[in-house]
């Protein structure tokens, strides 16, 4: 039989007979869904970038994370246990990867996504924010939130202070610890100076300057310390291991966050209030992260 006979499967096929046009149908609507989802699943991220809220106590990290859940201030109580959130940056800052592509694309979409992870502050649960820093697995940045009042005053500063050398002093290892001399990603700093809108609050310049001059004392009495055990262990190679704990070079001089930068950390200070009487003012900080984006 012919293709061009009456009976022939092309004629068939062509022919506009019930079963021809279902076909048709089925194949002209259901097919391009199939295909969409298949591609849609292998360029899906497997996993949302991740922000780590760090600090003490009392200096408004969980606020924070409930002003970014659901766009609103709240009271909120001491964290005892981690907790993420999927969050999405404000619609009035654009993510650094997606300068180029309009709102409304699913691209641009997506990449306003993240996960913002809150972490205890009290000193006996800060295994849980050690932790991440540890093996940060798609943390893209670590955001300290510290009460810009309390580092006005000895206890609130020495306690920010030691978080902080702490956080910095893991990055570190993390980076001169990496297996190849190229390094691991960059994971940048910011520090979050909250609570601008009390009276006693220090401006972000002077929550810096303080906050250097503390972890210098930090580090200089710890490198002591260490050098200290090493002498009383009596080896030099125990030396050189303990030199690897302190935050710096050595651990002598004053430090500034700029040093940081030679272990692929940039540390910036940005000043707001998540709750204050005349409303909350975080956008520098989501801006921060949008550029991490």
């Amino acid at each position: 039989m012919a293709w061009y006979d009456k009976d022939s499967w092309l004629t068939a096929a062509l022919a506009p007979t019930p079963s021809t046009i279902a076909l048709t149908l089925f194949v002209a609507l259901v097919l391009p869904i199939l295909v969409h989802l298949f591609l849609y699943r292998q360029a899906a991220p497997t996993a949302l970038p991740t922000f780590v809220l760090v600090g003490p106590s009392g200096g408004g990290k969980t606020a924070l994370l409930t002003l970014a859940e659901r766009k609103t201030v709240a009271q909120t109580h001491t964290s005892t246990a981690p907790l993420a959130i999927e969050a999405l940056l404000p619609s009035d800052v654009v993510p650094a990867s997606s300068h180029y592509r309009a709102p409304g694309d699913p691209a641009y979409e997506r990449a306003r996504r993240f996960l913002l992870l809150d972490t205890p502050g009290h000193g006996k649960l800060r295994h849980f924010a050690t932790t991440q820093l540890i093996n940060p697995t798609n943390v893209r940045g670590i955001i300290f939130v510290v009460d810009a009042a309390s580092v006005a005053e000895e206890a609130g500063l020495n306690e920010a202070a030691e978080y902080l050398h702490d956080v910095l002093l893991a990055l570190q290892k993390r980076y001169t610890g990496a297996p190849t001399s190229k390094g691991p990603k960059a994971i940048p700093v910011l520090i979050a100076a909250n609570k601008l809108d009390l009276f006693t609050a220090l401006p972000p310049h002077l929550v810096r300057i303080q906050l250097e001059r503390a972890v210098s004392t930090v580090r200089k009495s710890r490198a002591k310390g260490l050098k200290d055990s090493g002498v009383a262990l009596g080896g030099e190679d125990d030396g050189l291991d303990q030199e690897r704990e302190w935050l710096g070079e050595g651990g002598e001089g004053h430090f500034e966050f700029q040093h940081m930068e030679e272990v692929g950390t940039g540390v910036v200070v940005k000043g707001g209030n998540v709750i204050g009487g005349d409303g909350t003012d975080v956008k520098s900080w989501f801006e921060w992260i949008g550029a991490q984006l």
